[in-house]
């Protein structure tokens, strides 16, 4: 695959895209347009598949008293309390911990508003990079470009990046990639994979973007 190839990657992922259900990020500012709902989410959905995220998710915000779930939510809430609603994603007990310390780190840095870039998101307990692109991405509608293993595993088969760390990949992307698919990359590859390029038995077969293919274990 070559950089004049991306739009051709990119029309065959967006319909493979709208051919299933949207990852758990995208279904949650759907239904709260809210980027501290996203932010929450995205915490809770590290290495977490999408339906255990979907229960944690649904439990934890049933506690909200307004509208929407808020930091002040977290607040009144023991880490018990949160460990018992969001078990069992994974790492429950670190990331209850990171929940409950969200509220105060917002309130004494950002003075309760939270932040729309990567570096100050990332200041937050809990939030990596991998986090704070995608709530800039999808809790702010902003361009940002989120690298989780399935995004690194597959521009690399691709060929479009040559790394051998996330990290790597998403600072190769920002260079080479075009801003105007920065912000719906994660999503069409995130789905990519768990639908249809899956890192052990990839389903190659009809695969539309097969030609651009240069894994190993391509079949």
């Amino acid at each position: 695959m070559t950089l004049t190839d991306i739009a051709a990657v990119d029309r065959a992922l967006k319909k493979e895209f709208a051919a299933h259900a949207a990852p758990i990020i995208e279904l949650i500012e759907a239904q709260t347009h809210d980027p501290f709902c996203v932010l929450v989410g995205t915490i809770l959905s590290a290495r977490t598949k999408d339906a255990c995220t979907t229960g944690a998710v649904r439990r934890l915000f049933a506690t909200a008293r307004g509208k929407t779930f808020a930091p002040a939510d977290l607040e009144r809430l023991a880490v018990e309390e949160i460990e018992k609603l969001i078990y069992p994603v994974g790492f429950f007990r670190d990331k209850a911990r990171h929940l409950k310390e969200l509220p105060r780190v917002l309130q004494e840095k950002f003075g309760g508003t939270l932040p729309r870039t990567v570096e100050e998101l990332c200041e937050l307990p809990g939030v990596g990079r991998k986090t704070a692109n995608l709530t800039v991405a999808v809790g702010f509608d902003l361009p940002a470009i989120c690298v989780d293993v399935h995004v690194h595993r597959i521009c690399n088969a691709l060929g479009i990046v040559h790394t051998k760390k996330p990290v790597e990949t998403e600072m190769e992307l920002r260079r080479i990639l075009p801003v105007k698919y920065w912000k719906t990359w994660n999503s069409h590859l995130v789905s990519f994979g768990q639908t249809r390029c899956d890192p052990v038995r990839p389903k190659c077969d009809g695969c539309p973007i097969a030609r651009f293919c240069h894994s190993p274990k391509k079949r």
